[in-house]
């Protein structure tokens, strides 16, 4: 098979749909561009939000990327726990919600740095295989542990079982691990914000062109302003 092609080069940012995988996205936008086409970070099937897709020479700028931090909108189930922390899992146990006050108490205690265990459905390797593959087969795992960052872990609404929270992050936090550690599972979740870069100037996968290609100049640019934060 011949090599992708360098260009066109830049990072589309799409608005990914609930239901295809990440990478489903990404094959999506390749098609349109017959680019070598890469992600800097990926959802779950059933989120929704901004990926950050990099087409042709761009590529090479997602050690750039993959550590930004990240803001995300989540609805979160506290009536009963999955064996996934989402709701493609299992139902493990029904229970009661927790009061407000309660849950104002748990997630005091999410907040600043916090270390979460992994989500055994996520694609980290234990033993060299992935640990969702692990799962799958019923193989029992002790998750390792992941240091994190909460920036902020804000209620919008809460309606005495489900309880939407806005939460900005650091790389590599799971959100399906914050609503483990409040008792629940992650409903719905959507990511709103990657670094400098919002889900508002997204596009449907179906939408996009090639046109709407962000430069890596501007890609730059933006990423380097964001850790500069705002001027005297």
């Amino acid at each position: 098979m011949p090599p992708r092609a360098l260009e066109p080069a830049g990072v589309a940012l799409v608005d990914k749909p609930r239901g295809p995988s990440s990478f489903a996205v990404v094959a999506q936008i390749r098609r349109v561009t017959g680019a070598r086409t890469g992600h800097a970070g990926s959802l779950d099937p059933f989120a929704t939000g901004l990926l950050l897709l990099l087409s042709g020479r761009a590529t090479k700028l997602a050690p750039c990327l993959v550590g930004l931090d990240k803001r995300y909108i989540t609805e979160i189930d506290l009536t009963r726990r999955t064996s996934t922390g989402d709701p493609e899992g299992e139902i493990l146990e029904n229970q009661a919600p927790p009061s407000e006050p309660e849950l104002g108490r748990r997630l005091e205690h999410l907040r600043g740095e916090v270390e979460l265990p992994i989500p055994a459905a996520s694609a980290v390797k234990i033993g060299g295989e992935r640990a969702y593959r692990l799962a799958r087969r019923g193989v029992e795992l002790e998750m390792p542990v992941r240091r994190s960052t909460v920036h902020a872990l804000e209620v919008i609404a809460y309606t005495g079982e489900r309880v939407t929270l806005d939460v900005h992050v650091s790389s590599g936090t799971y959100i399906r691990s914050l609503a483990i550690a409040l008792g629940g599972h992650c409903a719905a979740l959507r990511r709103t914000e990657v670094g400098p870069f919002c889900v508002d100037e997204a596009v449907a996968p179906e939408a996009f062109t090639a046109e709407r290609l962000v430069s890596e100049a501007d890609v730059l640019a933006q990423v380097e302003a964001a850790r500069a934060g705002p001027g005297p």
